[in-house]
Formats: C-alpha cells, sequence, structure tokens
C-alpha cells in the first residue's frame, strides 16, 4: 500500500464531464463526480482540481481554425471558468464548501489565482477549482496542473480519464492491452505513452512531482487513492 497523501491536485478533462453527450456537461455524470470528490473530501484530504474546457471549446479544436491563436486559447480559458463554476455550484449544493480561482481575471465572478489565498482555504478544508488555466496563451490545462500542483505543493497530481490507467495501447481499440501499474518517468518517455503533453510532463518530472492516472467514473478510485491504496498507474520519478 502507498502512502496516503496530505494534498492533491486532481486534473480533470472537460471531456470528462459530458458523459454521452456530444457537448457541455451532462448532470448524471456530473452530480457522480461531486458524489466522489464529497466522499474524498470526508476522508480529510485537502483538495485542488484543475478542470479543462474541451466539452466546450479547446484553442486547438476546429472548431478555432483560422483564428488568431491567442485569441481561440483565451475562448477555451473561458470555457474552463464556465466548468468551473458549473463543478463549484453542484458541490455548493451537495454542501461542499469550494472556491474557484482564475488564472483570468474576472471581478465579480471568480477570485483571482492567488497562491496563500489557495493554501489558506486549502487548509481551511475548502476544495478549490483553478480555471483559466495558466492564465496565457500556448499552454494546455495539462501544464496548469502541473503548474498549480508545484505551487500549491500537492503531494501528487491525478489525472482524471476515461480509463482506468495507462496502456501500452488505446484499450478502447485493442483487446489485449496491458495496464502499467507503475512506470518510470523515462519508461513513459521511451515508450511514448502519452501521459502528459510534453511541457506539462517535464515539468512533473524535474521536480519530482509523482503522477496517478485513475478512471473518474469510478467512483471509489480517489476515496482509495486518498487512503493511500494503490489505483490506477502511478508515473514516478526515482526510487519511488
Amino acid at each position: 500500500m502507498a502512502s496516503a497523501p496530505r494534498r492533491i491536485l486532481l486534473k480533470l478533462s472537460g471531456e470528462a464531464l459530458m458523459g454521452d453527450d456530444a457537448f457541455g456537461v451532462n448532470r448524471d455524470v456530473l452530480a457522480g463526480v461531486v458524489e466522489g470528490l464529497k466522499r474524498v473530501r470526508a476522508t480529510g484530504i485537502q483538495l485542488g482540481i484543475v478542470i479543462g474546457g474541451g466539452n466546450i471549446f479547446r484553442g486547438v479544436s476546429t472548431a478555432a481554425s483560422g483564428m488568431d491563436r491567442p485569441t481561440a486559447d483565451y475562448m477555451g480559458m473561458l470555457a474552463t471558468v464556465m466548468n468551473a463554476l458549473s463543478l463549484a455550484d453542484a458541490l455548493k449544493q451537495a454542501s461542499v464548501d469550494v472556491r474557484v480561482q482564475s488564472g483570468l481575471e474576472i471581478a465579480g465572478v471568480v477570485e483571482p489565482f492567488v497562491r496563500n489565498r489557495a493554501l489558506s482555504h486549502l487548509e481551511n478544508g475548502r476544495i478549490v477549482i483553478f480555471a483559466a488555466g495558466t492564465g496565457s496563451p500556448f499552454f494546455t490545462t495539462d501544464t496548469a496542473a502541473s503548474l498549480r500542483a508545484l505551487e500549491i505543493g500537492a503531494d501528487v497530481l491525478v489525472k482524471a480519464t476515461k480509463v482506468d490507467g495507462i496502456y501500452d495501447k488505446d484499450p478502447a481499440k485493442h483487446d489485449d492491452a496491458v495496464r502499467y501499474d507503475r512506470v518510470s518517468y523515462d519508461e513513459a518517455l521511451e515508450k511514448r505513452l502519452g501521459v502528459m503533453d510534453a511541457s506539462a510532463f517535464a515539468l512533473c518530472r524535474d521536480n519530482g512531482l509523482a503522477i496517478r492516472v485513475l478512471n473518474i467514473n469510478d467512483a471509489d478510485a480517489l476515496v482509495s487513492l486518498a487512503r493511500g491504496e494503490n489505483v490506477g498507474t502511478l508515473v514516478y520519478a526515482g526510487e519511488n
């Protein structure tokens, strides 16, 4: 059994909120995510979340074709704010104390990202949702997740996906796909496993931050992780 983390940063994709819908937020999926987060918070773990916006708009999507890249990226950041507000509202309705901090200043709607304020919220038992990526174009929400995880001193960065870990090939297309329980950063690079984008991956590797990949649709996975159990796939540095 792995040691139980004290503080985690959860990277939640916008697509994970869609369910089987083609666009937007599926209410049933959102309710399941909220129930899982509520159970995790009840374990006493401190929880930060970086949320994507791919269910609404992505700066590198076909919908942004022909657009000025910074403009498209800013639109993608605003999509993450919409998702963050939706998730925060659902958490509040479930009696979970939560704050949204944004890399873009949107006065009167969300707090700006301030590291010390985020740490204070976490220490006081609030979930903090980090929206708008890094606040700058040309950076993905993967990079934002790595950056925020390091800034808040997270013990592990958890990447929530639609599968239960990292496989040697796409499990949706190959019945013989093999899931890794553990893989080093060097192995992940050598085997081109595509855990995160290159900038985000390098940021985690260079700072010795472990990544845990698990299935967001498994309500027990995050709770098991919070209790120190081995779930999903661990990407580790050094001798972990």
